[in-house]
């Protein structure tokens, strides 16, 4: 299809990583190897969760779930990425694409509002703990985790919608792994400067105002804990909130980098090295934050490895008994 001078597109090439063909097995295992890790220790959180039942209060389901959108997060982009690896072929269709940047943007928008609601979660069990059976219900926990999925899934269909309008035009060619925004808006025919506008409005409302909202409730804790007298009391609280902080820092540090500035500040190759801690590093880093740590997460863990040891001792014991 012709549009003035310029074709039309309906495929695009997703670049990924240009290294050299004898480079590129080496990379394929080490994005596969962190990928694995990172769907096995996500459902190890969530198995263990599950299992032992002093992990069944508000703080472990959010953890659940957040685990479990992290699983969805990473493997909206790694199996591509692992695919392309290996492969010369590294067309991709508009409908895809645009697809999988809709899932993209759905998975990280609901984690930004989830972790909103672990701090709110973590506000309430410090500062109101008297109070916190009757409000951190089962049903309130519920409320708050369908808001935030229906929250995004309703939000970034209103950037499908704004994509979709768009012609894209020669070069073909995205320098990138994934369908990200950034990249599509250049490849289009039209000027894209109020589609980028929008597009820095929507990064700011959804990353910034879920931010704001946990900055709010960690201000309201730190002023909790600065007024609880013992030392041990202090370090107690804090303790419940450190990995939780963490990974807020770890997630908002990055996702801010890459989309709430101007599309022009830092080349594409520099968001592409941060996506990559993005979408394949911290859904990894994330669970062995919540392990290392978290005393009952690490104390459930060592149940769950004591209890399989001794059923592993008990069948070998039955089956040297009958040999003999």
């Amino acid at each position: 299809m012709e549009l003035g001078n310029q074709t039309v597109l309906s495929n695009f090439i997703l670049l990924g990583f240009s290294a050299s063909k004898d480079i590129q097995p080496f990379l394929f295992l080490a994005f596969l190897t962190v990928y694995l890790m990172s769907i096995v220790c996500n459902l190890l959180i969530i198995g263990v969760a599950y299992w032992d039942q002093k992990l069944h209060g508000p703080m472990y389901f959010f953890i659940c779930i957040f685990s479990f959108l992290e699983i969805c997060y990473t493997s909206v982009t790694m199996p591509r990425l692992l695919i392309d690896l290996l492969s010369n072929d590294k067309i991709i269709p508009i409908q895809f694409c645009v697809v999988q940047f809709y899932f993209l943007f759905v998975f990280g928008s609901t984690e930004n509002f989830l972790l909103s609601s672990m701090a709110y979660d973590r506000y309430v069990a410090i500062c109101n703990p008297l109070r916190y059976n009757s409000i951190m219900t089962h049903r309130a926990c519920v409320f708050l985790v369908l808001g935030s999925w229906s929250i995004a899934f309703v939000s970034v269909f209103f950037l499908v919608l704004l994509i979709s309008r768009l012609t894209f035009c020669q070069p073909a060619v995205i320098n990138h792994f994934f369908c990200d925004l950034p990249p599509l808006l250049k490849l289009s025919c039209e000027d894209t400067f109020l589609e980028e506008i929008i597009v820095f409005l929507f990064a700011c409302s959804i990353i910034l105002t879920s931010l704001l909202l946990t900055i709010v409730s960690y201000v309201f804790i730190l002023s909790t804990i600065l007024k609880i007298p013992s030392t041990k009391g202090r370090k107690k609280a804090f303790s419940t909130c450190a990995s939780h902080f963490s990974v807020v820092t770890i997630l908002y540090g990055t996702v801010i980098f890459i989309y709430v500035r101007p599309s022009v500040s830092y080349p594409m190759n520099v968001n592409k090295v941060m996506a990559v801690f993005n979408t394949v590093v911290t859904p990894l880093l994330n669970p062995l934050i919540y392990c290392l740590r978290n005393k009952e997460v690490k104390e459930a863990l060592r149940k769950v490895m004591n209890t399989r040891r001794s059923r592993i001792d008990g069948i070998a014991y039955y089956s040297k008994s009958i040999r003999l």
